[in-house]
C-alpha cells in the first residue's frame, strides 16, 4: 500500500500512548438492543489486540445508525461495548458521550493497555459535517490515528477524514488498521491484476446504485452477471413486460447503453421466477423474462438462469459479487441467490478468489451457509461499490503516505 498501516507502528512505540481507533460498530441491534450479528466487530479485534497488547490506550470511535445529529437512547454504542468485552476476555470501558469534559477525563484516566468505546459519532452533527474543531477535539492529544472502518471509508466525516488531517498537522501518523488494510489490498488486487477468467455478478435491487461500477468492471472482466431486481430495467429496455414488478423507468436508456457497451460479456437471466406477491409463503410460477404476466412480480431468477449463472460462476478464477439474485429473505425467492452462492464457495474451494460485497451479499452468503469459504467478505457494501467503482475514498486519500 502507498499509505502507512498499522504494521508501520512498532510495537514498542505504542506504550502508554492514546491511540484513537475509527471502527465500523454500525451493527444491528434487536428490539431489546442486544447485537445481532457480530462480524464487524470481531473483524477488528486484530487491530485492537495488538494495540493492547503493546500497551496503547485504545480510544474506540463508531457510529450505529443514522441518529440525525442528536441523541438516541435505541442508537447508543454502550450493548457493542458489552459484546467486545466478551471477545476480548477483559473490561471495555464506555462513556456516554463523545466529547467534553466527561469523555476527556475518561481518556485521561485510561491506563496502559486499555481500551474505551466512546458513544455513537452520529450523536454530534459535527461529524457529518466533518467539523474540523469537533475533529480535533475527539483526537485528545493523540499523535496516532487508526482507521479500521473500512465501511465508512468512503466517507468525508470528522471521524474518518477530519481526524486523519488532524493527526497529520499535529506531527503524527494516520494510518490503516489490518481490517481496513485487508479490506484495500483484495479489492485493489482484484482489480488491478485478476486472474482469468474475471467474473462479476451484479444484483440487488436498483440500476442506479450499480451503474458506475458496471461500467468500471466492464473493461476489466470476461462475464457480467446480472440478477436482482435490477434485471427488470434490462428486460424493460427490451420491450419486455414485466408485470408489476420493480423497474427504474428513468434508467431504461441507461440498461439499453450498457448492453450495447458490453455486448457478449454481459449476460441476462433467461427466466425467472414471479408470484401474484412477495411474501414468505407464496405461490411461484417459473417464466421465460419475456413472458411475465400482468400482475405478477419477479422474486427471483429462474432454475435455468441459476444453473448458467452457477456455471460461469464456478469456472471463474476470479470473482466480484455485488448483489442477490432476487428476495432471498423470503423461502420462495432464495434458490437463485444460493445456487449462485454455494457455486461461488466451490469457485473458493478450488482456488479461485472470491470477494463478496457487503451488505445483503455478505447477509446472502450467512443464509446459504458458505461465508467460511469465501476468500475475502467485505464490511462494507457501500464502500467497497466506491471502491470498486473508482471513485476517491476520502478516509483513505487522507491516511499519511509511506
Amino acid at each position: 500500500m502507498a499509505k502507512k498501516t498499522l504494521e508501520d507502528c512498532p510495537p514498542e512505540t505504542l506504550a502508554d500512548e492514546v491511540v484513537v481507533v475509527r471502527v465500523d460498530y454500525n451493527l444491528p441491534l434487536d428490539k431489546d438492543g442486544e447485537v445481532v450479528d457480530d462480524t464487524r466487530l470481531v473483524r477488528t479485534l486484530p487491530t485492537i489486540q495488538y494495540l493492547v497488547e503493546a500497551g496503547a490506550k485504545a480510544v474506540l470511535l463508531s457510529h450505529l445508525g443514522r441518529p440525525g445529529g442528536r441523541p438516541d437512547p435505541t442508537l447508543s454504542l454502550r450493548p457493542v461495548a458489552g459484546k467486545l468485552e466478551e471477545f476480548l476476555g477483559s473490561p471495555v470501558g464506555f462513556c456516554s458521550v463523545t466529547t467534553g469534559p466527561l469523555a476527556r477525563e475518561a481518556v485521561q484516566r485510561m491506563k496502559s493497555g486499555e481500551v474505551l468505546l466512546l458513544e455513537n459519532t452520529r450523536f454530534y452533527p459535527e461529524d457529518t459535517r466533518n467539523d474540523p474543531e469537533w475533529a480535533e477535539e475527539i483526537r485528545f492529544g493523540a499523535k496516532l490515528f487508526v482507521n479500521d472502518a473500512f465501511g465508512t471509508a468512503h466517507r468525508a466525516h470528522a471521524s474518518t477524514q477530519g481526524i486523519a488531517d488532524a493527526v497529520r498537522r499535529s506531527g503524527g501518523d494516520a494510518v490503516a488498521g489490518f481490517l481496513l488494510e485487508q479490506e484495500l489490498r483484495f479489492l485493489s488486487d482484484a482489480l488491478a491484476d485478476p486472474e482469468h477468467p474475471f467474473v462479476a455478478v451484479i444484483g440487488g435491487a436498483k440500476i442506479s446504485s450499480k451503474i458506475d461500477v458496471i461500467e468500471a468492471l466492464l473493461p476489466a472482466v470476461d462475464r457480467l452477471l446480472i440478477g436482482g431486481a435490477m434485471a427488470n430495467t434490462f428486460f424493460k429496455a427490451q420491450g419486455w413486460a414485466v408485470g408489476d414488478s420493480l423497474v427504474e423507468e428513468n434508467r431504461i436508456d441507461t440498461a439499453r447503453s450498457l448492453m450495447d457497451l458490453a455486448g457478449d460479456k454481459l449476460l441476462l437471466p433467461v427466466d425467472v421466477r414471479t408470484a401474484s406477491c412477495i411474501t414468505s409463503d407464496a405461490v411461484t410460477r417459473v417464466s421465460a423474462c419475456d413472458e411475465v404476466r400482468e400482475n405478477e412480480h419477479i422474486g427471483d431468477i429462474g432454475p435455468h438462469t441459476a444453473k448458467h449463472f452457477a456455471d460461469v460462476v464456478g469456472g471463474a478464477r476470479t470473482l466480484i459479487w455485488s448483489g442477490p439474485m432476487g428476495v432471498f429473505e423470503l423461502a420462495p425467492f432464495q434458490s437463485g441467490t444460493f445456487e449462485v452462492a454455494r457455486a461461488a464457495a466451490s469457485a473458493a474451494d478450488r482456488g479461485a478468489t472470491v470477494i463478496v460485497g457487503g451488505g445483503d451479499s455478505a447477509a446472502a452468503a450467512v443464509a446459504a451457509g458458505v461465508v467460511d469459504r469465501i476468500t475475502h467478505v467485505s464490511t462494507g457494501g457501500s464502500a467497497s461499490l466506491a471502491l470498486l467503482s473508482g471513485k476517491e475514498m476520502p478516509g483513505v486519500t487522507a491516511l499519511s503516505d509511506r
